[in-house]
Formats: structure tokens, C-alpha cells, sequence
């Protein structure tokens, strides 16, 4: 396989993990390493194994991250998970019934539905809700600028390669 095909495969793949960060619908971090992982095997660089290991690590750095500020934020709070897990899947119906504008609105609309069932006091929910927002988003960025490092390693990686 061409090289350029390769490099070109691999940056696709991050590019659809970096975006798959912010929009959970599609893959995040697992298409970033399938990016570092695609130019190691077959992109013909003796560097291929540094490149996935260095991404590799800002990757899980990043994946970590994510999990543990949204799952200690949501146990400090005594939050159960299954709120977001209610608020990502309003998420996904919300961008299919409103394009683009509808993910962050079901996210937020279940999230604080599942809150005040829960607690059955509109300000109450609103402050948990508001606490596993914030986790959530703190988290993803966190996780982005990871992802965003690991690209920015395949990059240079790539063009090491290609260049010189």
C-alpha cells in the first residue's frame, strides 16, 4: 500500500476521533489510536511503533481522564450515572430530531428530566444537573486536547516520513 494512502487512512481516522470527541455519535479516542495504529503497520516508517506509542499514551491519558473527572465530579455528588447515560441517549434522539442544535439539547433536557425524577425538587435537580455538565464538558476537553496531542503526533510522525 502507497504510503501516501497510508498517511492519508491514518489522518481520516484521527480526524473522525477528534470530532467524534465532541459529537458522541461517532468513535473519539478509539479512531485516533486506530489512526496511530494503521501508520505504524503499514506506513513504512521506522518510526511507526514511537509514533503509536507516544499517541498511544496521550490517547489513554486523555480516555482516562474523561471517566475518572466525570465519575469522581458524579460520585462527590451522589449522581447516579445512569442520569447521563439517559441524557446521551435524549442526545442522540435530540440531533435526529433537531439537526446539529438537537445533541446538546437532549443531552441537557434528559439529563435534567432523569435529575428531578430523582430528586423531585427543580432546583436540587438543577444544581446536580448542572455539576454533571459541567464534569461531562470539563472531561471532554480534557480528552479533545489529548486526542488533539496524539494527532499532532501522527502528524509530525507522517510528515517525517513523507518529507524527509
Amino acid at each position: 500500500m502507497p504510503t501516501e494512502l497510508v498517511a492519508l487512512l491514518s489522518v481520516v481516522l484521527a480526524v473522525v476521533g477528534v470530532v467524534g470527541i465532541v459529537v458522541p455519535v461517532l468513535p473519539g479516542s478509539l479512531a485516533v489510536a486506530s489512526g496511530l495504529l494503521v501508520w505504524a503497520l503499514f506506513g513504512g516508517s521506522p518510526y511507526g511503533w514511537v509514533v503509536f506509542v507516544v499517541g498511544g499514551v496521550f490517547v489513554a491519558a486523555g480516555a482516562a481522564a474523561q471517566y475518572l473527572i466525570t465519575g469522581r465530579t458524579l460520585k462527590r455528588r451522589q449522581i447516579p450515572s445512569r442520569s447521563v447515560v439517559v441524557g446521551l441517549a435524549a442526545g442522540v434522539v435530540g440531533l435526529f430530531v433537531i439537526p446539529f442544535v438537537g445533541l446538546p439539547i437532549g443531552f441537557v433536557a434528559g439529563l435534567l428530566l432523569m435529575e428531578y425524577v430523582r430528586v423531585r425538587d427543580l432546583r436540587q435537580a438543577l444544581s446536580t444537573s448542572w455539576a454533571a455538565l459541567t464534569s461531562v464538558g470539563l472531561g471532554m476537553l480534557v480528552e479533545l486536547g489529548c486526542a488533539l496531542a496524539a494527532s499532532a503526533v501522527l502528524l509530525v510522525g507522517i510528515l517525517t516520513a513523507v518529507v524527509g
